[in-house]
This record gives structure tokens, sequence and C-alpha cells, in this order.
């Protein structure tokens, strides 16, 4: 701890940020690191706790607390403030494969964690961890680490998400000659698709995507397992496969109107966009001076937002169910569980600054959308709800009478979640799907199928990516052990 005030002496500040209307001009990441001496200050804002819960990484009551793969974020923030980047990036490199990843679109429950956080604002964790990682690459410290010596055995990893790509580099580093296979046409999974390019500038994907096959993974496009492979040819060739898919599935609505011409699922609208960008293509699907209504309160609706208004969207509002979330930490919400609290996260910065008022409603349910006849879409109704809590504890919601509205739409994108794994996938692996469904494991992240293990959202559920990089990890440990253990009974 080199500065023991220095969370006293120092305000937060976090990373620059572009006003949001200059953003909105294109699809560039609106977000850059502070100068070196600021950055100085903001590590010397840690207190270099007793206990870190910072990086403990458990979950409370089902929400994250810390961060989950036990990033030594006192060590690196100190160094951080001593000016030694170099050291920094070693210490963050010890526990994170992708910092330039969670550095720009992790929500940082580490900071809500933070002890500084009980009463004053957190240290700057994310915006310290980009900063480390960005100047690696800026100043040559990250090059291509070569294994020294390879095992013969070869492992194959489906999915090229985080997960899938934070298993293929442990593996490979331990020596095992890794194949990831990917049906896209580029590798990242949600990272190049999923994820925008103002959060997330494909480049940066791509960067970390070439230096792992420089390091010897390799990378197969475009190839879709159960069509292009078999699992019959997976096993004749490797030795174990991960099956790292994600969540993909979809929720839709069941409801009066909702195959209507412009409900469009929120993913499909945002890979589109992100697809015709990267490809130098007019983009699917176009909301300029059209009205645009999310249904879905996350950060997946969220950017859907953020979409539209870059296309140039004549209004745009986004659908929750629930209140909205209190500004402080609630009572059922302790330290240092990440707390729930209301945020105006960029893409509603932007919109409040285009039209002047936060985008989101809350507590309003759709009763029916409307087509004209030509089976396009025209309007959305909607009543206002009551959340009610019985005194048995029991939450339910009632509608408003009198608050009935009608809204002109040309867009509806539903963003209300994910219903688990595609299916095909698993049957073709005979894996095993639970009524969540999601993939069967057992504690060493094996699936019923000999030698098939599966990891990340296909396994836990739509989550963080710094869950899915620690799943990745945990993964790849358990199938190095297997390994191992393979050899052991092969010498014998």
């Amino acid at each position: 701890m080199g500065k023991a005030t220095g969370f006293m002496d120092f305000k937060r500040q976090k990373g620059k940020e572009q006003p949001p209307l200059q953003r909105l001009k294109d699809f560039g990441e609106y977000t850059s690191r502070l100068e070196d001496e600021e950055l100085s200050k903001q590590g010397a804002r840690c207190m270099d706790c007793g206990t870190p819960f910072c990086h403990m990484g458990i979950e409370i009551r089902g929400m994250a607390a810390g961060c989950p793969i036990q990033n030594v974020i006192p060590e690196w923030n100190d160094l951080v403030y001593k000016g030694q980047w170099k050291e920094a990036l070693q210490r963050l490199q010890m526990t994170n494969n992708f910092p330039e990843f969670t550095g720009r679109v992790c929500p940082a429950p580490c900071e809500g964690s933070c002890t500084l956080a009980i009463s004053d604002p957190a240290v700057a964790i994310k915006s310290i961890e980009r900063s480390i990682i960005d100047k690696g690459f800026e100043n040559g410290w990250i090059t291509a680490r070569i294994p020294k010596t390879r095992s013969n055995y070869r492992v194959a990893v489906v999915g090229s998400g985080p997960a899938g790509l934070a298993a293929a580099d442990q593996l490979n580093q331990q020596g095992h000659r890794v194949t990831v296979l990917e049906r896209a046409d580029r590798a990242g999974g949600l990272l190049m698709y999923g994820i925008p390019n103002m959060k997330l500038d494909k480049y940066i994907v791509k960067r970390r995507v070439d230096l792992l096959a420089e390091e010897g993974i390799t990378f197969l496009l475009n190839t879709e397992v159960g069509k292009d492979i078999t699992h019959a040819q997976l096993k004749e060739t490797y030795d174990a496969i991960i099956l790292c898919v994600g969540s993909t599935v979809q929720r839709v609505l069941h409801m009066e109107g909702s195959d209507a011409q412009g409900v469009i699922p929120a993913m499909d609208y945002l890979n589109g966009t992100t697809q015709s960008l990267l490809d130098g293509v007019t983009a699917p699907i176009n909301t300029k001076n059209k009205h645009i209504i999310v249904i879905g309160g996350g950060d997946t609706g969220a950017d859907c937002v953020a979409t539209a208004l870059r296309q140039g969207a004549k209004s745009v509002h986004q659908f929750g169910k629930h209140p909205a979330l209190p500004k402080k930490r609630a009572a059922d919400q302790p330290w240092p569980a990440d707390p729930q609290v209301y945020k105006l996260d960029y893409a509603y910065e932007e919109a409040a600054a285009k039209f002047g008022s936060d985008p989101r409603e809350y507590c309003i349910q759709t009763t029916k959308i409307v087509a004209s006849s030509n089976g396009k879409l025209k309007e959305l109704h909607t009543i206002q709800m009551d959340k009610i809590t019985n005194d048995e504890g029991y939450i339910y919601f009632e509608e408003v009478p009198g608050t009935e509205k009608v809204w002109p739409v040309d867009f509806v994108f539903v963003a209300i979640g994910f219903d688990g794994v595609e299916q095909s996938i698993g049957e073709h692996f005979g894996v095993k799907v639970l009524n969540n469904r999601l993939y069967a494991t057992m504690k060493n992240y094996e699936t019923n199928t000999a030698g098939v293990f599966a990891a990340g959202d296909a396994r836990r559920g739509q989550s963080l990516i710094v869950w899915a990089i620690r799943e990745g990890r945990e993964v790849a440990a358990q199938v190095h052990g297997f390994l191992e253990e393979k050899n052991i009974k092969a010498l014998a």
C-alpha cells in the first residue's frame, strides 16, 4: 500500500468518455483511459484491506461478490500507483486470460465489493485493469507464448466465446494440441457478434484470437458440429471435447400479434448489425426514422437501445416489468454483494441526451401487438402494473386500471432472456440436459458422455464474461487432469 491516505486524498475518476451526442455519430468505442498520473492516483485509492473482498469471487444470494477469477486487485493497484506497469501486467495475467475484454465490458462486481464502497465511491478497478492491459499491448510487452514442449494429446473446444477461448488458452499453455471449432465466420462468439462495437471494438477481439493462433491454437471457422463434422469424427481425432456453445436459445413473446413483421429477437438485431459493420455492407435491419420499442430491461436491451440510436431512430423506449432500482444499496443486498442500484448506463445516457429523458419504462406490461393489413408492425398496447408483496412474502403483479396506452412502433426488439442450449447439439453428443435446459455435468465438468466436458453459459446459464473465463479456466484444469490420468493408464 503505497499511500496510506490515498482513499482520502483522491476522488474516484473513471475512464474518459466521449459526450453522448458525439458518440452517437459512429460505432467506435466511446471510452478511453486516463493519463498515467491520474491512474496512479486511482491506484493509490486502494486501501489494501486485510481481507480484500474485491477478489474473493463468490455469490451471495445469487449475486456476484468480488471478482470470479480472483484477480489480485490490491497488488496491481499498488504497482500502478508506483508506476510499475510491467509488473502490474504480470500480476493481472496471473489470473485473467483476457483483461482487454473484462476491462471494457465486465460490470465490475469487484467494485461493488470494494471496502471503500461501504461509504465512498469504489476504487476504479475496471478502468485500471483496462489501462494495464492496453499499455501492455502498446509497449510490446505482450507477445506470443509458445509452449516449449507438446503432449501427444489433442483437445477440441466447440465454441469460441470467452469460456472456449479461456479453456483453449489454458490447455495450449499446458502443451496440449488444441483446436477451436466455431460455426460463425469469425472467432470470438458473443465477444465478436453479441457485444456492440462501441463497447468492445472487434479489432480487440481479433488481436487476441490472432495471438492465440500464433501461440499454437488451431481455429476452424464456418464449422458447425453435427453438420460439417460429427461427434464420431471428433472422438476419433481428439482425446477430449469441451462444449462451450453458450446459452443461445432466445425467449420469445407469446401474445397476440407477436408474429407480426417487425417483432425481432434482440440478438438477431445486434448480430446482424455487427456483421454488417465488419463486412462493410448495409445493415439488414435499419431503424433510421423509425419508432423502436425494446422489451426486456437487461443489458442486451440496453445494447439494442444504443444501436438504434446510432442508426438514427425517431424514438426509443425500453420496457421492463420491474420497478426502477433504488438509488442506494437495498437492505437485502448487504455489502460485499454487488448492489443492484439505479444507474444511467451508456445507452440510457445517450437516449436522455437525444430525447430528453431516460428511455426506460418500469412496471409495464405489453398486452398485445397490432399489425397493419399487410402484416407489418403498427402499434403496441400496454398497461401499467403494481408489484405487490403479500403477508407471506409472495410477490405478484396487478394491473392498474386506467393506465392503458397505445404506442406507435415500427420495430419491437425482444430481449427477455435466454432458454438454454440449442437442443440439437446436446442430442448429437448424447449429453444429458437438465430441466433448466443446460448441460448436466459432474464436479469435474464432465458430462454423462465419456470424454465430453461442458463449461460456460452452456453449463451455468447466461452470465458475465468473467464467469465464462473462470469456467474456461476450471474446465481446462479438469481436462488436463483427465489427460494426465489417461497417460498414466497408457503407461501402466
